[in-house]
């Protein structure tokens, strides 16, 4: 018989993904990179050793670069994320008390701090959640969500949300986007300095392998990054559902709001920033990509069939 995972189990295991995440993401550009100069220069041991001799001088700025932009992003990740998607700090005000009363609640509920509340100027369905812990936490919600959904299925969508603080999938979310992040900038830069012209051999042999780290780098933003965030985002909103549920005592809720947000969830100011998808309560960039491999998501009709067994549990213990 299977063990049934608790919360301490979820954080246990986010806390350890961040660390292999952490760890693995440099290793594994490495080794792309390796085996592109390898393919590269092969057949000229003379640039080969040109090559190398740059990826030395290239790799230690660079690996300065990164290690600075990932410690900075990481302090201040959070208010990165909101700023990708363009949020607003929602005044607690007569306006706003319909959400700060179903974010209270459900923190009460959850036996966690209150975070806070943030505004999506955007007529669609989504939320995300981000920080670095349950005591740095914020919800971030679409108006659309806020207006279109029934207070209960709001509430549903918020412990959603508080599933992911309290399982510590935040911390792991901003090291995901601020680590590609990084990549993607590195990439940008690696390219023009590499696409210039050399004006000696050694030279340009020197820029081709500078090109060399950029393709890596492109590489691992387009084939191995998003197999990493699907590997990991997949489980993380079972638990967050699960945990949802547990939260409101209404799995039914959630599924009603699940179904209304798959039909209208693209987010328009998140089309650039496509490292933001996973951390949205559905993929906000086009839900089309839900049916392919590299989704960010679980199938919308698995997550309904879940909460919906689950709805019958709690209806047999009631």
């Amino acid at each position: 018989m299977a063990v049934q995972k608790t919360v301490y189990d979820h954080i246990a295991s986010n806390n350890l993904k961040t660390l292999l995440l952490v760890l693995a993401m440099p290793v594994l550009l490495l080794i792309i990179t390796y085996f592109l100069m390898v393919l590269v220069f092969m057949n000229s041991p003379e640039n080969w050793q040109i090559a190398a001799d740059m990826l030395k001088r290239v790799g230690l700025p660079v690996a300065g670069i990164a290690l600075v932009w990932g410690l900075v992003s990481y302090f201040v990740g959070d208010k990165m994320m909101l700023g990708f998607a363009g949020a607003q700090l929602a005044p607690n005000d007569d306006k706003h008390k319909k959400i700060y009363r179903a974010v209270e609640n459900v923190s009460i509920a959850a036996g966690l701090p209150m975070p806070k509340v943030y505004l999506i100027e955007d007529d669609s369905l989504n939320a995300f959640a981000t920080g670095h812990s349950p005591q740095t936490a914020s919800v971030a919600l679409t108006t659309g969500i806020v207006a279109k959904l029934e207070p209960l299925e709001l509430e549903a969508v918020i412990a959603h949300e508080m599933g992911h603080i309290g399982n510590r999938d935040i911390r792991l979310n901003m090291v995901i986007v601020t680590g590609l992040g990084v990549c993607a900038m590195l990439a940008e830069i690696l390219f023009r300095v590499g696409s210039s012209e050399g004006r000696s051999k050694d030279e340009g042999a020197a820029k081709v392998a500078v090109f060399v780290i950029g393709i890596a780098l492109l590489i691992f933003n387009l084939i191995v990054a998003p197999i990493i965030r699907m590997a990991i985002s997949r489980t993380r909103e079972y638990a967050a559902d699960a945990t949802a549920a547990y939260i409101t005592r209404n799995p039914a809720a959630l599924a009603s709001a699940l179904r209304k947000i798959s039909q209208d969830a693209r987010v328009e100011v998140l089309d650039e920033s496509k490292n933001m998808a996973h951390a949205c309560i559905y993929d906000p960039l086009d839900p089309e990509r839900m049916a392919f491999f590299g989704s960010t998501h679980p199938p919308i009709e698995k997550r309904i069939e879940r909460l919906n067994q689950m709805a019958g549990l709690f209806s047999l213990k009631g």
